[in-house]
């Protein structure tokens, strides 16, 4: 792919993204070690101005070279890139009842010192089969002891009708509560519950037991506030809390 390209970083400063156990999942399912791809060794022995950015301790630096840094053959250590197509990812889900809990869907976690408590999760929502009988799908109102940034690569995410486009991104800091909006519950709530495809979708989620925190960046742009820039409403949705607008209740206490 040539040309400008767009994506999502999750960076972590302690230990390292590994594919989660499966335990009574077995040896095959979710993403699998195989569809992992490591470059060859190759070098690039060209004499042209090069430019080396380094990150150290949260900021960039720059170095200007006269050739190119990719004259090696090959590296010795234990890191080396790779890449992985997520439309490998075998996705586990119920053929019964219920909503399984997010987790069946990562692809790789970075686990902490607390067994059971990742300290970052890369979670994905790719095109499936939802079969499940006597269940509300889309994901249910929940508040979590973790934080969720979820962000949208195509297509439609199930839980959002609108307002959630690819390229966006949304935060629930931990114990803030959240669900799907109220079109999306409507139609769910009546909805014959035969087999259903969702396809031509791609979310993905990066969970942490961590608080994550917007950059000024984040919320506004180049500007320093909303007040100075054209940018501020599509770099930060203010009325995004009207999503939820038009629930009533209808709990009648049996």
């Amino acid at each position: 792919m040539k040309g400008e390209s767009r994506g999502y970083i999750l960076e972590t400063y302690d230990r390292h993204f590994e594919l989660p156990d499966l335990g009574p999942i077995g040896a095959n399912g979710l993403a699998n070690a195989r569809d992992f791809k490591y470059p060859k060794a190759a070098f690039k022995n060209k004499n042209e101005p090069w430019k080396m950015i380094n990150k150290y301790q949260g900021k960039m630096f720059i170095a200007d070279i006269d050739h190119s840094p990719f004259n090696v053959v090959a590296w010795h250590g234990n890191y080396s890139p790779f890449k992985y197509d997520l439309r490998l990812f075998n996705t586990i889900n119920s053929v019964s009842f219920d909503h399984p809990d997010p987790s069946i869907f990562t692809v790789l976690t970075v686990k902490s010192a607390d067994v059971g408590v990742a300290l970052a999760d890369f979670v994905i929502f790719p095109p499936r089969w939802m079969v499940a009988e006597q269940t509300f799908r889309p994901p249910y109102f929940h508040r979590n002891c973790m934080s969720e940034f979820m962000g949208l690569i195509t297509g439609i995410y199930d839980g959002k009708s609108e307002g959630f486009q690819p390229g966006g991104g949304s935060l629930h800091s931990t114990m803030t509560p959240h669900g799907p909006d109220y079109e999306t519950f409507s139609k769910a709530s009546s909805v014959t519950l035969g087999p259903q495809k969702i396809e031509d979708t791609l979310a993905f989620m990066f969970e942490t037991s961590l608080m994550m925190r917007v950059s000024k960046w984040g919320l506004y742009g180049d500007a320093e506030d909303a007040k100075t820039s054209e940018k501020a409403d599509w770099v930060l949705q203010k009325d995004y809390y009207k999503v939820w607008e038009g629930f009533k209740g209808d709990f009648d206490g049996k």
